[in-house]
């Protein structure tokens, strides 16, 4: 299908990729063009290529302010700036320790000898939703509702229908504002507010050239964006890969009972633990694609790709393009790291993989640590979430 290839597609670039429908590996075809016209890329190496591309494919193809995913360029760096900031390692691994009490707890509250559990729904969800109000500072009287919303997305996701989807967003949307305005109104009348990543990003700045000098507070609509980005996409996003990892160890027994050794002193065994839980998500990536539209015309991987054309980066078969990983399948958590982008690539490369690992690591330590087995459950067998992604809409398991 021809090599990756740069801006400016030359005279022998052809002009259609193959239709999706055809069976092909990532491999064979590392493009193929869906039914509505998008281009998908699949090949590992076109995926980076288009990631790290961002003056050619741009991310800003949203309706709505995304801060930073859907920005570009200079408005990119000076908005992802902030959010590194609230995101840096000496922040978030101090958090290790609360992470495996919520984990601990969320086990211990489910937890009965022969008790079956579905982990999305019952566990994961739990986990992270407690997670993201402790390390935001936000009540936990507001678990519930953002439990109820985690479900409505879903269904709405589900639904395709564009009304749903964009009713549970602005329930979102509403839920962040308040939180927003009861913290300025406090701030407002004097109080000592909590030193949380919530209270910091109203006290936050961004570079402008325009302003005095050359920083300015976040706009409202700015700050908002920026607390869903971490929240509405993470709430679903960690439960499912809480299922992705408890599914594989559920079949791998084996695999199994040496993570548990592992778990058993988790701080000491944070490197092969997080190998393996990277890999677990390689081979079962919930998180299938990222949109893309081309500023220009350009060349890829053989094909001329006209100026404006919607592309998807679909990370899930680029984790399992065989010229890569030869055997897609095959669990091998060390040989496979390096070359692992479940969590992107590029400028747009996910800020908070570290949260991540330490929620998901922290959720499968906590569980094999309260176990002596993690089971399929026989009588309910897992259901995929819908293709193209890898994961789970449930995982029914046995615990003992």
């Amino acid at each position: 299908m021809g090599p990756v290839s740069e801006a400016h597609p030359s005279p022998e670039a052809t002009a259609l990729p193959p239709h999706a429908g055809l069976e092909t590996t990532p491999g064979e075809c590392p493009v193929v063009i869906l039914d509505d016209g998008t281009w998908a890329v699949r090949g590992h190496a076109d995926v980076l290529h288009v990631a790290t591309t961002p003056e050619v494919y741009s991310s800003a193809a949203r309706r709505h302010l995304h801060v930073p995913n859907g920005m570009d360029g200079e408005e990119h760096r000076r908005f992802r700036d902030v959010v590194d900031r609230h995101l840096d390692d000496t922040r978030i691994l101090p958090l290790a320790s609360m992470i495996t009490q919520v984990c601990d707890q969320a086990v211990a509250d489910l937890l009965e000898p022969g008790t079956v559990v579905e982990v999305l729904h019952d566990y994961g969800r739990q986990v992270a939703v407690r997670v993201q109000c402790r390390w935001l500072g936000w009540p936990e009287s507001l678990e519930g509702e953002l439990l109820d919303w985690i479900e409505a997305n879903f269904a709405a996701t589900r639904s395709g229908e564009a009304a749903r989807n964009a009713e549970v967003a602005a329930w979102f949307d509403r839920i962040v504002t308040d939180l927003v305005d009861d913290r300025r109104r406090r701030l407002a009348a004097g109080e000592d507010l909590p030193e949380d990543p919530t209270t910091g990003l109203l006290h936050d700045t961004v570079a402008d050239t325009a302003a005095p000098g050359g920083q300015r507070p976040l706009t409202d609509p700015e700050l908002v964006s920026i607390l869903r980005n971490w929240t509405a996409g993470d709430l679903g996003s960690i439960a499912a890969c809480i299922g992705v990892v408890v599914h594989h160890v559920a079949t791998h027994l084996e695999e199994q009972a040496r993570l548990r050794t592992l778990s058993g002193d988790e701080e000491h065994h944070t490197e092969e633990l997080d190998a393996a839980v990277d890999e677990m998500l390689r081979l079962n990536d919930p998180f299938p694609f990222n949109k893309r539209r081309t500023l220009q015309d350009a060349e890829l991987a053989g094909y001329r790709v006209p100026a404006g054309t919607a592309v998807v980066v679909n990370w899930t078969a680029a984790n399992r393009d065989e010229r890569v990983f030869p055997e897609p399948d095959a669990y091998r958590p060390a040989e496979h790291r390096a070359d692992n982008i479940v969590y992107g690539a590029g400028p747009h490369i996910c800020p908070g993989r570290v949260l991540s690992t330490l929620q998901i690591r922290g959720a499968l330590a906590a569980l094999l640590r309260a176990t002596t087995s993690v089971e399929l459950d026989p009588d309910r067998p897992p259901e995929r979430y819908p293709f193209p992604s890898r994961g789970f809409d449930t995982v029914p398991v046995v615990l003992r």
